[in-house]
């Protein structure tokens, strides 16, 4: 097996993500990381996202329509998908213990994890009740 160089620039990213709770998009990572790197190219950024994410250190969400996102966090958890502005937060939910035994019984095989997506309004795009409030 062929050994991985170190790179500044991927471990920047790395960095950036794990400190980082909005989910950004790789558009959002270049513009960052560019401010650091300033010769840094959104290819470079592209291919260090689909390095890290094939290594399992960083975790890439498809929510629906919209670009992937990116979790540095790679605790079990769950997220809540905005329908309106796409925005993507964590989403502290219980243990799905009991459903993984479950799905783990009906298709016989090993569960090693899941990703579970709730969809909604986040309640900055949600209309005011009442513009008296």
């Amino acid at each position: 097996m062929k050994t991985l160089k170190y790179s500044r620039q991927r471990e920047c990213i790395k960095e950036m993500l794990i400190t980082r709770k909005d989910h950004p998009t790789a558009d959002d990572l270049y513009m960052d990381v560019k401010e650091i790197y300033s010769n840094i190219s959104l290819g470079t950024i592209y291919r260090n996202l689909s390095l890290l994410v094939s290594l399992g250190e960083i975790r890439k969400l498809s929510c629906g329509e919209g670009a992937d996102r990116f979790d540095g966090n790679l605790t079990p958890h769950n997220h809540f998908v905005c329908n309106k502005c796409g925005c993507v937060k964590d989403l502290r939910l219980p243990t799905f213990d009991e459903a993984i035994q479950q799905a783990e019984k009906y298709c016989e095989d090993s569960i090693q994890g899941h990703i579970t997506y709730f969809y909604g309004t986040c309640r900055e795009c949600k209309p005011n009740k009442s513009l008296n409030d």
